[in-house]
């Protein structure tokens, strides 16, 4: 450390601006935990909006031809001038070295929003299924993940029973995106990217949760339960925390040089005075609920 604290005190004397960018970074890493789950905090992703209309100053993503499976271009672009009358876009490469332009369709284009930016998601009905009479009603909110979470802190800071949730198993599967991109199996990044993308979740998770009873629940496989393990700890450094096995396929599920897959696995975190009970509970119609059992098994 000494040794970079000198070459940091040299650069400051050559180039004041970049000692100080460096030592700053300097200064984040060096007070990151020295044992424990250390991973990059990567660029974070981006979120599609396709129902806003598109707007001056917008931050834009040109879509691939109709039809077309390629990705397409995945640059961002800044909205600079629209001409209502012809529907086109004037737009400028964000973040280029030399400036870039081209006029674009309206119609082949899509509001991005980047982590940074600030959103106010609103809500809007799409439909409702009553049969309860007066009880309290579900709801469901169809959005993305970190957005509604974030919302919901306005109404339901420290108020939420219970989270469930059911992440990307980070297979190398092409089935969930980061950063508009897919986190590809042989990514060097790739675990890294997957953790910073989890604790955004879960910091804000763990905003909603009740912290005097209250209990979340992450299921996962054997890709990344180890490091969902240790970043739970970090996360709810004052909780209890239990993994367990979930059966899914009692016969086992056949792979190439390898023991057959029969379970995944769910972490359940405890906080404040939750606790798990292993005799049946009665529910509010006073039929039993045998806890233990909603666990998926062979039984």
């Amino acid at each position: 450390m000494s040794r970079l604290t000198d070459l940091i005190a040299q650069t400051k004397g050559k180039d004041a601006q970049l000692g100080a960018d460096l030592e700053r970074e300097f200064k984040a890493l060096s007070s990151r935990l020295p044992f424990g789950l250390n991973f990059e905090r990567h660029r974070p992703e981006a979120v599609e909006l396709p129902l806003r209309a598109i707007r001056k100053g917008d931050k834009v993503l040109v879509l691939p031809e109709r039809g077309s499976t390629q990705k397409g271009d995945q640059r961002l672009w800044q909205v600079k001038t629209i001409h209502k009358a012809k529907k086109v876009a004037d737009l400028e490469l964000l973040g280029a070295a030399e400036a870039e332009t081209q006029s674009v369709g309206l119609d082949d284009l899509v509001v991005v929003a980047e982590f940074r930016d600030t959103i106010y998601p609103g809500l809007i009905s799409t439909g409702k299924v009553q049969r309860g009479g007066e009880k309290p009603c579900h709801t469901v909110i169809n959005g993305e993940n970190y957005h509604v979470l974030k919302a919901l802190t306005y109404t339901h800071r420290g108020k939420v029973d219970a989270i469930y949730i059911d992440p990307p198993y980070n297979t190398g599967a092409k089935d969930w995106k980061y950063n508009n991109d897919y986190v590809e199996g042989d990514d060097l990044y790739r675990h890294s990217k997957w953790l910073a993308m989890m604790e955004r979740r879960l910091l804000v998770a763990k905003e909603l949760l009740n912290p005097g009873d209250s209990v979340l629940i992450v299921t996962i496989d054997e890709k990344e339960y180890l490091r969902l393990g240790l970043l739970l700890e970090q996360v709810f450094p004052e909780t209890r925390i239990q993994m367990v096995s979930i059966t899914t396929n009692p016969k086992g599920a056949s792979r190439p040089d390898m023991f057959a897959r029969v379970d995944e696995f769910a972490y359940f975190v405890l906080i404040g005075d939750s606790t798990v009970s292993g005799i049946a509970v009665s529910d509010s119609q006073g039929q039993s609920v045998r806890w233990p059992y909603l666990r998926r098994s062979d039984e």
